[in-house]
């Protein structure tokens, strides 16, 4: 399976307004709607990051540049990309004339880390600092209107600033794999041998059996990356109880 890491910084909405608080604001208000600055990405197990912005390339060429990277992709990695993320690159595409990206599975860390842990907070940069993998670059917004600008001091600090997004989310997937319910199944690429669903080790322990309606089954531990999993073939049927109305 061919996983992509991605991560992507956004300029803000430009809109006219006369007050600071609780403003509602207009269609007819909106100056400039909010767009794709950069992205930076990595394909899980590989070594090399991709980095492509609208300040060293086109705004088209950049829109195709993460294309090619969705199109390729089995699954995405992302945080909080079900929501953010990918709909602003599917607008993105719409605007610019392209078509959808052929079909990728997503794997949004930010959902499993609200779904199964109760943390202080869901951030991304709490959830490294916690886990010891590190921890986000600072910003504040003045580098977004300086990046706005084209300031290159201000497009380097974006660039690293993106990066370590990736590098941070690659540390937190290895961390949180294990837990994460409906994995994109690794055993649909396996050619028929039986691997860890999640990571798609074969390093797995027969740790029992699991129980449903239907029949049961054996149950391994993936002693790669510890996710739980049990094989797709029945080992037992139900047992049928016959008897009398």
């Amino acid at each position: 399976m061919k996983i992509l890491l991605l991560d992507i910084e956004t300029a803000p909405n430009q809109v006219y307004t006369w007050g600071l608080w609780n403003q509602n604001i207009g269609i007819n208000q909106i100056i400039k709607g909010t767009s794709t600055l950069c992205l930076a990405a990595k394909w899980f197990g590989k070594d090399d990051i991709i980095f492509d912005s609208v300040y060293e390339n086109s705004k088209v060429g950049m829109l195709h540049t993460i294309h090619k990277l969705l199109d390729e992709a089995d699954a995405v990695i992302h945080y909080n990309g079900s929501t953010f993320d990918i709909p602003i690159l599917n607008a993105e595409f719409l605007m610019a004339g392209m078509l959808p990206p052929s079909p990728y599975k997503q794997i949004d860390l930010l959902r499993t880390v609200k779904r199964v842990f109760r943390l202080p907070s869901n951030k991304l940069d709490y959830l490294s600092r916690v886990l010891g993998i590190g921890q986000k670059e600072k910003t504040d917004f003045d580098l977004w209107r300086d990046v706005m600008n084209n300031v290159p001091e201000a497009w380097a600090k974006m660039k690293s600033y993106n990066i370590q997004d990736v590098h941070l989310l690659e540390r937190a997937y290895l961390k949180v794999r294990p837990w994460i319910p409906n994995h994109p199944n690794h055993n649909l690429y396996s050619e028929g041998k039986h691997v860890c669903p999640n990571c798609g080790g074969n390093h797995l322990q027969k740790r029992g059996t699991y129980p449903t309606a239907v029949g049961l089954y054996q149950r391994y531990r993936c002693t790669d990356c510890g996710k739980w999993s049990r094989n797709r073939h029945k080992i037992a049927g139900t047992v049928q109880i016959q008897g009398t109305v």
